[in-house]
């Protein structure tokens, strides 16, 4: 059974285009309606009950979800098309941009991991004495509160609903739910005696825990991002409206809530350390909360202080780290699907507007309802963050169709990995096509993507399927058709070759045995050192862990398919062992250690002890146990003697 969509044009304020939906779309459009929700909500009402009711309207969901509750009936399905395509300057073709949002709000939903988060309302709360104590009058009744002072007042508050200690803070971890403070100096209130209140002696060395902390103090905040750490309240103590925001989060921060895992980690793909030799800290410099941290050969990601920006899963050149919200692939069909239904619907060049659904969609929303609202070729993209939106989506997207990419920035934005992706982006051969949308006006937003050229799309379309290795190498070379050239990107990039100097290299290959991706190989069979492009990483292991710093990386594309395959990027003639000729080693580095110790060295003084140095393992094994001075000959072994032997020699005394 197909779905129904309930059209309405809002007062006759937007034109909508059933005949392209109609192409695209297994739904049956109803008529065009004028007030849906409110002269015509029973005719919505009935539709709803059919079941399987989409309604195309962004604006009205709660009023619609409330009828289907009191109705007992299924929620209906929502897209928005006034604020994307309907309200708008070139709303008379936007016929394919529509049917290409509803192609893409018929695609499931992707499922988000979460775990459970316990609040018992532990709150700490800093800051001076006149700030903190009224925070705390009012919500010791929601929360359980301490007041922890930089320094002691002159007289504390009689008022034992709450608790009151001074200290200086050393340092705090955690999240909602589980911070872990440390404290040095740290000062309990002692409430007996006569008199004013007391605290009691200074201790160092303190740790106290919480669930959350209200930071009414003029110092710098806690932890990096502050404003991304659930659980962490900052505000002016000289902003009344400001502490009184933060106090209302603050109370509603008790019970249990879900917590979004926003991405995966598989340890053994990470590529962070070799032989503590560091390789890859790409995740580690882009994280703005200090989520990620270095644990052995790889890194370890702090599920709770994760805000879910998903650079660290742009950047990751091995696919360690992978988003969950959304997973790559389903990213990914939302692209697909955008791409093919606005062209099956007669649209042509159309450009990706990748936005964070927050920020990004009032923007649209106002740009719409007060302004120019989008392009009829403008289909909007909404994300939790796009900092995590990579250079393979964005060469995924131009590959699947869409003849350029705008990236509308929000303040919540990582813009230096953004910045970097794109840049890498371009460079692969997208150059003219991306732009970073820096817009904080709503005009300012339609301005800028009314007034840049659209370029052609590319001829034939490619499917963006796998890795985002593979995504990124299809979709360039989509963009250089038939080239074989070797584009150079910018320095961090996780494309690249190594660069060998043979001069210098020993073939002890130590690159090779450490390589996280086994780009650097060796042959069993003989001295070579082989390298397949395709699979470096560029985490710079190799050129670390290279006694005779032999190894540079060149950050660098090659679109010719030999990056598949395994080069030789140096060898050298084996030696042949002088007994059995067998060949073993290197014949340059036999030769030399053989120069600068026979005869030079007090172990290799003679000649049968210098001949060892030319010998394979067996051969020197073999050798060394026949020579005269063998350390390995320790006579015949004597008989073992039993209790008859004893009993014998007690009878001879």
């Amino acid at each position: 059974m197909s779905k129904s969509l309930l059209l309405c044009d809002c007062g006759g304020s937007q034109k909508l285009h059933p005949e392209a939906i109609g192409k695209t779309s297994d739904v049956r459009c109803t008529r065009i309606h004028s007030s849906l929700c409110t002269s015509q909500i029973e005719l919505a009402a009935k539709e709803m009950a059919k079941g399987d009711a989409i309604i195309a309207c962004g604006q009205e969901q709660a009023r619609f979800l409330e009828i289907s509750e009191e109705l007992n009936l299924d929620a209906p399905g929502f897209v928005d098309l006034r604020d994307s395509a309907g309200w708008s300057d070139e709303s008379d073709s936007a016929g394919p941009k529509q049917a290409a949002l509803i192609a893409e709000s018929l695609l499931r939903a992707a499922e988000t991991r979460t775990v459970d988060v316990a609040s018992e309302g532990l709150c700490l709360i800093l800051g001076d004495a006149d700030s903190a104590f009224a925070a705390a009058s009012q919500l010791s009744e929601p929360l359980s509160v301490t007041v922890l002072l930089d320094e002691a007042p002159d007289s504390l508050p009689f008022d034992r609903k709450f608790e009151i200690a001074s200290g200086k803070l050393k340092s705090a971890t955690g999240a909602l739910g589980g911070f872990r403070v440390s404290l040095d100096a740290l000062r309990q209130l002692e409430p007996g005696g006569r008199g004013e209140f007391s605290l009691g002696e200074p201790q160092d060395g303190a740790e106290t825990s919480c669930d959350i902390i209200l930071d009414l103090r003029r110092a710098a905040p806690m932890f990096p991002a502050h404003e991304k750490r659930e659980g962490y309240l900052r505000a002016d103590p000289g902003n009344p409206l400001a502490v009184a925001r933060a106090m209302l989060q603050a109370s509603q921060m008790v019970g249990t809530f879900e917590k979004p895992l926003y991405v995966r980690l598989e340890e053994s793909l990470c590529a962070h350390s070799r032989a503590q030799k560091t390789g890859c800290t790409r995740c580690l410099d882009s994280c703005p909360t200090g989520a990620l941290v270095p644990a052995g050969d790889h890194v370890e990601i702090d599920s709770m202080v994760c805000a879910g920006c998903g650079a660290c899963s742009a950047v990751c050149p091995s696919a360690a780290i992978t988003s969950d919200s959304p997973p790559l692939d389903h990213l990914l069909r939302r692209i697909v699907t955008l791409a093919d239904a606005y062209a099956a619907a007669g649209g042509a060049n159309p450009r990706l507007l990748a936005h964070t659904v927050g920020h990004g969609g009032e923007m649209i929303s106002l740009a719409a309802r007060f302004g120019r609202g989008l392009p009829a070729n403008c289909i909007p993209l909404g994300l939790d963050s796009v900092s995590g939106f990579g250079h393979a989506e964005i060469l995924g997207a131009i590959g699947a169709g869409f003849a350029a990419v705008d990236v509308l920035a929000s303040p919540s934005t990582e813009r230096g990995v953004l910045e970097s992706e794109i840049a890498i982006a371009e460079a692969m051969g997208a150059s003219g096509r991306i732009r970073l949308v820096d817009a904080s006006e709503p005009d300012e937003l339609s301005d800028a993507l009314y007034s840049n050229a659209t370029p052609e799309s590319i001829g034939s379309p490619v499917l963006p399927l796998g890795s985002r290795r593979s995504i990124a190498r299809v979709a360039a070379k989509s963009l250089n058709p038939g080239s074989e050239a070797v584009l150079p990107l910018p320095q961090g990039a996780p494309y690249g070759a190594v660069v060998v100097d043979t001069d210098s290299c020993t073939l002890c290959l130590a690159c090779a045995s450490l390589c996280p991706s086994g780009a650097l190989t060796d042959n069993p069979d003989s001295p070579q050192l082989r390298f397949q492009e395709d699979a470096c990483l560029q985490c710079g292991i190799c050129e670390r862990i290279c006694p005779e710093r032999a190894i540079t990386l060149d950050p660098r594309f090659d679109l010719s398919d030999s990056v598949l395959e395994q080069k030789v990027v140096n060898e050298e003639e084996p030696f042949e062992c002088i007994e059995c000729g067998k060949a073993f080693g290197v014949k340059s580095t036999i030769e030399r250690i053989a120069n600068q110790l026979a005869g030079k060295h007090s172990m290799f003084g003679d000649e049968s002890a210098s001949r060892l140095i030319r010998m394979c393992d067996d051969c020197r094994v073999s050798a060394q146990y026949h020579s005269k001075d063998n350390p390995f000959a320790a006579g015949e072994r004597p008989r073992p003697r039993t209790t008859d032997d004893y009993l014998k020699n007690r009878k001879l005394h």
